[in-house]
């Protein structure tokens, strides 16, 4: 049976969440040595995903990198419990150009520690389009 938390953002794993959409490099203080992040540009046909701990922080600090430290997650909402987690906002960046994109992270936890995310970017390839795309010297 699952321990009861109060309502009020104090479960342990909303805590963790808090911590780690102010900065993303801090996933794997709070993962399992065999989590699975399925990136936000998965398809159908090419479901696009990391295994492991080292792996899935690599992924999130080429992400910052790319941004050029200027990646934002602004959270408007985070629910958990023992088992899943969901957090809304909107991704922020300023670099290679401003770009706003709302998101909903999904987490699955076992013991305290995460063993699964998925990445939902309201529009992935646009948002892969804004990162990739040269700026244009106007």
């Amino acid at each position: 049976m699952a321990t009861t938390y109060p309502v009020d953002g104090s479960h342990p794993n909303i805590q963790a969440l808090r911590a780690i959409y102010a900065d993303l490099t801090r996933v794997g203080e709070y993962a399992t040595d065999d989590i699975v992040l399925h990136r936000a540009d998965r398809t159908v046909d090419n479901p696009h995903f990391v295994t492991g701990r080292e792996q899935v922080v690599a992924h999130e600090a080429a992400l910052v990198a790319t941004t050029d430290k200027t990646i934002v997650m602004d959270v408007e909402h985070i629910a958990a419990n023992d088992y899943f987690g969901a957090v809304f906002g909107v991704l922020r960046i300023q670099h290679p150009q401003p770009a706003a994109m709302p998101f909903c992270g999904l987490w699955r936890f076992e013991n305290g520690k995460i063993t699964e995310h998925w990445e939902n970017a309201y529009d992935a390839p646009e948002f892969l389009r804004v990162l990739t795309q040269p700026v244009s010297a106007d």
